[in-house]
């Protein structure tokens, strides 16, 4: 079973997420910050990340970049509320960035794609 790491402070986000994942076959682990995503990475290493940016204790682009420094190999889609951090170049180590939307349905279809992608390359 894929597993899939959430990291989103937004507590009914994260809710609505895990079950809209879970329902899709994944396994979900979350995280409320990024401090509590570079602990949960190194218990146990997710097929692929999906991350927050504007987080308290540790933000998603810092917990982005220590994360893909223990293993570049995991596949990490940002997922915010703010377009304006596409252009910040540390965002573009994600394999991809949606804009949350109430339609979970692009990010649903970016993960099948970026694990399919990582598929391909192995």
């Amino acid at each position: 079973m894929t597993t899939i790491l959430l990291v989103e402070d937004d507590k009914n986000q994260r809710l609505l997420y895990e079950q809209e994942l879970s329902l899709e076959g994944y396994e979900v682990v979350t995280a409320s910050n990024g401090r509590e995503a570079l602990e949960k990475v190194q218990v146990q290493l997710p097929d692929i990340v999906i991350m927050d940016i504007n987080m308290p204790k540790m933000d998603g682009i810092e917990a982005i970049g220590k994360i893909l420094s223990k293993n570049k190999e995991i596949p990490v889609i940002i997922n915010t509320a703010y377009s304006n951090y596409k252009d910040n170049y540390m965002s573009w180590a994600a394999d991809a960035y949606i804009v949350k939307s109430s339609d979970l349905s692009e990010l649903k279809d970016t993960i099948k794609k970026v694990l399919a992608n990582r598929a391909e390359d192995s």
